[in-house]
Order: C-alpha cells, then structure tokens, then sequence
C-alpha cells in the first residue's frame, strides 16, 4: 500500500510540474510570436487598490463597482419577462403543493 501511494503522489508531482512547464514555454511562445516586447502587453485580469477603491480591469476594460450599480438599475428597469422561469417557478409550486397534501392525507 506504501508503495502505491508513493508511485500515485510521484505521478501526482510529475503531472504538476509538467502544467507548470507547459504554462511557461506557452507564455515564452507568446512573446515569441509577437517578435517585440510589448510594454501594453497586459495581464487577462489586473486588480489595483487604492484606499478603499478598489479597481479591477478585466482584458483591458476598467470595471468599478460603479459600473456593476449601474447596470443592475438598467436591469431593473429592463424588467425582462422570462416566460419559461415563471413556468418553472409556478410548476414546483404546484409540486410542492400537491407533495405536502399528499403527505399531510398519509399522515392523518
């Protein structure tokens, strides 16, 4: 059983180190590929702090919390009708209505 384990945690390690390894030469082939070094070339998410702000790019778009508040109001007043989760929402109603019937006619 030792030697089990061991081979499964040696198997374990080696499968790790290989994703890190992969990650780097892919990352060196990017760089690569572009032919330059590129001082805008960005990180896919970068999160700054400043104070109590806290400011978050995402592929090189700013969000703030600002932004998340503002879409949130145009969604509510958006007030989109979604036919099928008010089907969904009426037919476990009914569901749970018939199953607690169902359970209170046994149990009398």
């Amino acid at each position: 059983m030792k030697m089990f384990m061991l081979k499964c945690f040696f198997v374990a390690a080696l499968m790790f180190i290989s994703v890190l390894a992969g990650m780097q030469i892919a990352n060196d082939g990017i760089h690569k590929m572009k032919g330059y070094d590129d001082p805008n070339f960005q990180n896919a998410i970068a999160l700054s702090e400043n104070g109590e702000q806290v400011k978050a790019t995402f592929l090189g778009n700013d969000i703030s919390s600002h932004d998340i508040e503002e879409k949130k109001k145009k969604l509510e007043e958006i007030s989109a009708f979604n036919f099928f989760s008010s089907m969904g929402r009426k037919i476990s109603e009914g569901v749970s209505g018939a199953s607690k019937s169902l359970i209170d006619l046994i149990t009398e």
